[in-house]
């Protein structure tokens, strides 16, 4: 079975529920094959326009979810034109990160192939469809108290004639922009990075046009690694932001984003990170075991999985940044039910991948737990946080 993504919750719902190197969100800059795009007007990736083979928004990232992760849902349309998901990446893109997996439709064998259906050596995307399901979710559970002390961050910055420049690293589908620049005043510009030209193209199709005074949104779509992510990448940027990505990250690359952000004297804004706990109503006896399972195998290959809001305030913070984290958790219940399913089979896929002794109990669990769900019955939330750094912007003080 192949890696999933953090929400586990957190992504880990997002089938992906227990990121391994597969789902690793798509992030970032500074790669010379860089495309741009202008708001509606899609630039194609590789010569390639982005609809062979998408199925729609599943759902990054939020990614964002690269992510979150971040499913538009105007993009239904895109369901697999002429059978072909898209161009392979090069082996040196596949070597950096990779994109989340479909969602599953049950508790793959432990010996599945980890690269899904299809070829071994294919990345998993994230799939459109998920993003689309746990947008809502997602822009419900992003702290708004984190705002505040953004907006008088970015109120001190030096205009630009093109206004606020945005980094949305690992932006899959665009849900970080949909939710964050009608909350902001005045003129952005959002530079959009992901690894998938697919995610890419809606992410531009689907980015709001006006800011929160009706201000004008445009918006640019770069294809590229995050390991390669310099400063000079960030130049001019006033703001970094990621959905869903830290927690598929390592704390390299972690420290490489930390190190950028500084060098560009910008804040960034990274939403909804696992936390590693997950509240379920009514209780089982196997919640605990399959949580552990589940955020064992988040960490597996190096990835920091629950670790990575600690890990990303100890870099930032040694690079003189202020660091303020609040929780946003996901709360769902009958109203979020189709969310919650695909959220379970994900979480309890990974547990089981990790632990493969869980095989039998966790397939009875799983199908106690559906029942709950589909009747009505079960609530669930699934902790993450988020994480707002204030870095000393260059050439003064914090």
């Amino acid at each position: 079975m192949g890696t999933r993504d953090g929400d586990g919750s957190d992504r880990s719902g997002e089938r992906n529920a227990g990121r391994g190197p597969a789902d690793r969100a798509g992030a970032v800059d500074g790669d010379p094959t860089a495309q741009a795009a202008r708001t509606g007007t899609v630039c194609p990736t590789d010569g390639h326009d982005g609809h062979d083979g998408h199925d729609g928004h599943d759902g990054h990232d939020g990614h964002d979810g690269h992510d979150g992760h971040d499913g538009h849902d105007g993009h239904d349309g895109h369901d697999g034109h002429d059978g072909h998901d898209g161009p392979s990446p090069s082996a040196v893109e596949r070597a950096t990160l990779r994109l989340r997996e479909a969602v599953p439709t049950e508790v793959a064998p432990a010996d599945a192939d980890p690269g899904g259906p299809g070829r071994s050596d294919e990345p998993p995307r994230y799939a459109p469809a998920w993003l689309r399901l746990r947008e809502p979710a997602d822009a419900a559970a992003r702290a708004h108290d984190l705002l505040d002390p953004l907006r008088i961050r970015l109120a001190n910055l030096p205009s630009r004639a093109d206004g606020l420049v945005v980094h949305d690293l690992g932006c899959g589908t665009g849900s970080m922009g949909r939710w964050l620049a009608p909350l902001l005043d005045g003129a952005q510009h959002w530079v959009l990075h992901d690894r998938d030209p697919y995610l890419l193209h809606f992410a531009a199709v689907g980015a709001p046009r006006s800011a929160a005074d009706g201000s004008r949104v445009t918006v640019e779509t770069r294809r590229g690694d995050l390991a390669r992510l310099t400063p000079d990448a960030l130049a001019g940027a006033g703001l970094v932001t990621a959905s869903a990505l830290l927690d598929v990250l390592t704390a390299e690359e972690v420290g490489t984003l930390a190190a950028a952000c500084a060098a560009a004297g910008c804040p960034a804004l990274l939403t909804l990170s696992v936390a590693g706990r997950v509240e379920l109503a009514p209780a089982h006896p196997l919640d605990a075991e399959i949580t552990e399972a589940f955020n064992d195998h988040q960490r597996r290959t190096g990835l920091l999985g629950p670790d990575a809001v600690t890990s990303a305030a100890e870099a930032f913070a040694a690079h003189g940044a202020t660091v303020r984290a609040h929780p946003s958790p996901w709360r769902l219940g009958p109203g979020e039910a189709a969310l919650a399913e695909q959220w379970l089979r994900g979480w309890v896929g990974a547990a089981v991948e990790q632990r493969p002794e869980l095989r039998e109990p966790a397939g009875r669990y799983l199908e106690e737990r559906l029942a709950a769900c589909a009747a009505g019955e079960l609530r669930v939330v699934v902790h993450h946080t988020d994480l707002l750094a204030l870095c000393r912007p260059t050439g003064g003080s914090s």
